[in-house]
């Protein structure tokens, strides 16, 4: 079953989403209508994404949004992110996500976030990224907030993809017949439930 992803949010917010994206131009895409919807609802979305990519998606923003709504954006450097223990270490990674948003929690702000997951290969041991999105899955049940987890279908093994599947209750959808505009956020569910 396709959903909105913006009508989906509206109605649950415990909402973990796996987007496998092609190319650059339709994650950039991608990635700005997310944002420019989380800022619409006035929610801060968590942005972790590395700083080249972050440079573009600024740019492609600027002209969209006014200095206030940009400071909706809390940009998190990826690479700091996935290694501030100095390895991809998963209970690490958890502990600086929940530092985090805890202002948030303790505020009572609705967030949502995007975390784009990158390497030169996904030739990482697969079994923590396996744990790292388990941890993850469960924090957004508990914290109710939505999340998408973005990574780049060319660089994933599909021993990796399958696992993604288990730990993403949701796909977001690129539309093959439009080439520089995906679905405007359109999500499947997966068939099998944990």
């Amino acid at each position: 079953m396709k959903h909105s992803l913006p009508d989906l949010i509206e109605t649950k917010r415990n909402v973990h989403v796996l987007y496998a994206y092609g190319a650059m131009q339709t994650y950039l895409q991608t990635v700005v209508s997310y944002i420019l919807d989380s800022i619409q609802a006035k929610e801060t979305i968590i942005l972790i994404e590395n700083e080249r990519i972050y440079r573009q998606i600024k740019k492609e923003l600027q002209p969209l949004l006014s200095k206030k709504d940009m400071e909706f954006i809390h940009f998190i450097n990826s690479f700091d992110f996935y290694f501030s223990s100095g390895s991809y270490h998963p209970p690490a990674i958890a502990a600086y996500f929940e530092k985090t948003v805890q202002p948030y929690l303790e505020n009572q702000e609705a967030f949502r976030s995007w975390a784009h997951v990158e390497w030169s290969s996904m030739e990482e041991p697969h079994h923590l990224i396996d744990d790292l999105e388990k941890i993850i899955d469960h924090a957004v049940n508990e914290l109710q907030f939505p999340l998408i987890c973005a990574y780049k279908k060319a660089n994933m093994p599909i021993q990796l993809e399958t696992m993604l599947i288990h730990t993403h209750p949701y796909k977001l959808i690129e539309n093959p017949l439009l080439t520089s505009v995906p679905d405007p956020l359109t999500v499947k569910k997966r068939v099998s439930q944990r």
